[in-house]
């Protein structure tokens, strides 16, 4: 049922939405890339994908805290591959700081990355979807959609907005066969939460797999990283006919995080 759709996957060139790239790629997906990076280690990627998996690949650069480039790539697509099929919105970035030392323009940026470039990417690929009759849209949220850390405000309320923005979309397309809905990962090892142990380990004077550990043993019971590839898979599912009347809801990812 995936050969020849088209999906766009936004923060796609590493981690977690690579992993989705590929998972769909391994379907028969035509793949939209996007993130930033090298040129050429983007272009070989792509290269890579369309060797391994037997699909087109294309790629935009588009700046998702800019609602005019959110609308051009999901114009690429249309224009690349006849329509959006899948929607993946995976782009975030973190910051951490107490609410009262949080930058402001760390807080706007990151609003803008995590949660209005979802808004303003399911709102321009909408139309094709209602004209293909079909569509899914996956948005990638958080454990922390869910619940709260300290020093994440901006993260934290993007995420759950996150989660409420599916919800409308998920009801206001019930009656199609469209389908909205959220992965909530917990601790995935993506370059965003190295750079968290990198920063931990910093800090407090510590190994990285001291680090690494601190970070499981505090939220993550199974104490194990999940993998951008179980996240791929979960997406696949989401995608697939089994996941017709899945609608507005968030699986989580966490190895027992929000069970406690």
């Amino acid at each position: 049922m995936f050969k020849g759709k088209a999906a766009v996957v936004t923060g796609s060139t590493s981690g977690i939405g690579l992993g989705i790239a590929r998972a769909l790629g391994a379907q028969g997906t035509n793949i939209m890339l996007n993130g930033f990076g090298d040129r050429k280690a983007i272009e070989a990627l792509m290269a890579e994908l369309r060797v391994q998996y037997d699909v087109e690949v294309d790629y935009s650069p588009a700046d998702m805290s800019r609602p005019q480039q959110v609308s051009e790539m999901i114009a690429q697509c249309v224009d690349r591959f006849g329509g959006v099929d899948i929607l993946v919105n995976n782009a975030g970035i973190q910051h951490t700081a107490p609410v009262e030392e949080f930058p402001m323009e760390k807080w706007e940026q990151i609003i803008a990355i995590n949660l209005s470039s979802a808004f303003c990417s399911i709102k321009a690929a909408l139309p094709s979807m209602r004209r293909r009759h079909w569509g899914r849209i996956v948005n990638i949220a958080s454990a922390h959609g869910l619940v709260a850390s300290t020093t994440k405000s901006a993260y934290v309320a993007a995420k759950h907005g996150l989660l409420g923005l599916t919800k409308v979309v998920a009801l206001e397309t019930a009656q199609s066969p469209i389908t909205c809905n959220a992965i909530c990962p917990g601790w995935v090892l993506t370059p965003l939460v190295q750079k968290q142990i990198d920063d931990a380990a910093a800090r407090d004077g510590i190994s990285q797999d001291e680090s690494k550990a601190r970070l499981l043993a505090e939220k993550q019971p199974s104490l194990e990283f999940a993998t951008p590839e179980q996240i791929g898979a979960v997406a696949v599912f989401l995608c697939s006919s089994a996941a017709d009347q899945i609608r507005g809801t968030s699986i989580s990812v966490d190895g027992g995080w929000t069970a406690q």
